[in-house]
């Protein structure tokens, strides 16, 4: 297939998704990571529209794009004026952007009963203001909106709205599933009757080459990846969406989805190889910037995208990779994850050891041992599957290469409350580091966090630099049966991380604290080791 050209919008349409927003500079850190991906096109904003994204052009102003075309957003005309005194079209001009997108309506319930306006004038505005930004040397894409529906509604206006871009000039056609209802089958219906009659027009005509169409889906009934896939196959040379699907109500179509389709499955290479590699990695650092938790479940990005957890499946992948993977998880720059539970066998552990670096000897009785012990935990409330920190500890102790950096001897947390200010905690803590006692103690906003800066100061006499680095960065507690009440267990998740690595650790326990210690504990254990040993 030929090359498609990708557009992104995350930094306008991604940006009217429920909880998602950028400031200016954060919109700049994305375009750079953007046009290092190899996007063709990047949407910047709306200038007409809102002080920020006016400052963001400003500053796209000073940052060389050496893949992508800026691109600035907005509408065609306002009903009775002249492009020259419309202040939409104005402000597009000024973002000084090489590339420009406008919409226009092309579904006549939209015009006649939203905008209240006549489907002449209609017509009149998308071309007077594609004509008006060509001839300001501008490319210009045309974003049918609605296009779809109002192919439903009233199949030959729907047309001739692009057609009259056409006639203005424009370089694009991009037919929009505005409202996400389209189903894959009336999305190549659709397709390929705008184009045939497209070509039945200009055909054979000066205007033919310049009839180029692409394609915009929302994910309103799921099928935003699909209907851009299909649309592809009908002959779109343009796909437009957003990192990680971010949009308005259910979202737009996702690029992290479409990119490795389209490069990997559909032989359409519409990125490098190389850049192909970075793909997570933009992935997380949107997710980040928009303080957004990234999908677990994603395809090709997310954490759980390739783990294989039946014994059954690991035992396959360890033979034959394909057996249960459709890619290789390295060419979209994932890695394949093994998760250890009660589900799992001596393939698990098998391939858990090695990869963590864990020697289990030539017999099989330490994996017997390790399967049986998870399975005990995971009825007490573990879950390995999530704690790559903890089951690393667990199998070095069983295989007797469990070295601990600290052993704790005691520790005591006092909590204080009165009437003119919050809780308050402090904890004492006395941890033996090669026969070394060292007692400290520390305050904290929680019990958990006293224990923290109490470990913390007390390692520190040791590991001050490791610890530097060191720094928790989510902490989880949930409750097994809630039916016990107040005395139910809990099960404490910690998340940490350093300068190249994240890992987490587990407790549980009927006292949240204890859990907590225990989740903590492994948490500086795994972190100290790995450094010192």
């Amino acid at each position: 297939m030929k090359p498609v050209l990708i557009y992104d919008t995350t930094l306008r349409d991604g940006t009217q998704g429920e909880n998602i927003s950028f400031t200016a500079e954060e919109k700049i850190k994305i375009a750079k990571k953007l046009d290092d991906l190899g996007i063709h096109y990047i949407e910047g904003g709306w200038p007409g529209s809102n002080p920020r994204d006016m400052k963001f052009f400003e500053l796209a102003k000073n940052v060389t794009f050496n893949n992508a075309r800026l691109t600035a957003f907005g509408s065609t005309r306002r009903p009775g004026i002249e492009p020259e005194a419309d202040k939409n079209l104005e402000a597009l001009l000024k973002s000084d952007t090489p590339c420009v997108t406008i919409f226009g309506k092309t579904w006549d319930l939209h015009v006649e009963q939203v905008m209240e306006n006549t489907l002449e004038e209609n017509l009149a505005m998308i071309t007077d203001s594609v004509s008006f930004l060509k001839k300001n040397d501008r490319e210009v894409i045309f974003d049918a909106e609605h296009f779809f529906d109002g192919y439903k509604g009233n199949r030959d206006y729907a047309i001739q709205t692009l057609c009259a871009a056409v006639d203005g000039g424009a370089d694009m056609l991009v037919l929009c599933d505005t409202n996400g209802g389209t189903l894959p089958f009336e999305i190549e219906t659709g397709f390929n009757d705008a184009r045939n009659a497209l070509k039945k027009i200009y055909g054979t005509g000066p205007d033919a080459s310049r009839v180029r169409i692409g394609i915009h889906t929302h994910n309103d009934a799921g099928m935003a990846a699909a209907n851009s896939i299909m649309a592809v196959r009908a002959g779109a040379v343009m796909v437009q969406g957003t990192i990680n699907g971010y949009g308005e109500r259910c979202g737009n179509a996702d690029l992290t989805t479409l990119i490795p389709v389209l490069c990997i499955k559909m032989d359409c290479p519409c990125i490098s190889a190389k850049n192909l590699r970075n793909l997570r990695n933009l992935s997380r650092f949107v997710s980040e910037t928009a303080n957004m938790i990234p999908q677990n479940n994603r395809p090709f990005t997310g954490k759980s995208a390739f783990a294989h957890k039946g014994g059954i499946h690991v035992s396959a992948i360890m033979k034959v990779p394909v057996a249960y993977e459709h890619i290789n998880p390295e060419s979209v720059g994932n890695t394949r994850r093994v998760l250890m539970s009660d589900l799992g066998g001596k393939s698990n552990v098998a391939y858990k050891a090695r990869e963590l670096g864990i020697e289990l000897g030539v017999d099989e009785k330490n994996s017997r041992k390790i399967v049986s012990e998870i399975k005990r935990l995971e009825q007490e409330g573990y879950q390995f599957e999530v704690a790559d920190g903890s089951f690393k500890i667990l199998m070095d102790k069983f295989t007797d290469q469990f070295k601990p950096v600290f052993e704790l001897e005691h520790f005591r947390v006092s909590i204080e409350k009165d009437k003119d200010r919050p809780c308050f905690s402090h904890a004492t803590i006395k941890i033996s580091v090669d026969g070394r006692k060292e007692i400290t103690a520390a305050e904290g906003e929680g019990p958990v966090s006293a224990l923290d800066n109490a470990l913390r100061k007390a390692l520190g006499k040791f590991y001050q630099d490791q610890l530097d680095a060191m720094h928790l960065v989510d902490f989880k507690v949930r409750v097994i049966d809630a039916r016990e009440g107040t005395s139910a267990k809990v099960r404490v998740l910690i998340e940490s991380r350093d300068e190249k690595h994240i890992w987490s650790t587990i407790g549980v326990s009927e006292d949240i604290i204890e859990a907590s210690w225990r989740a903590l504990a492994d948490s500086f254990q795994y972190k100290l080791s790995r450094e010192t040993y």
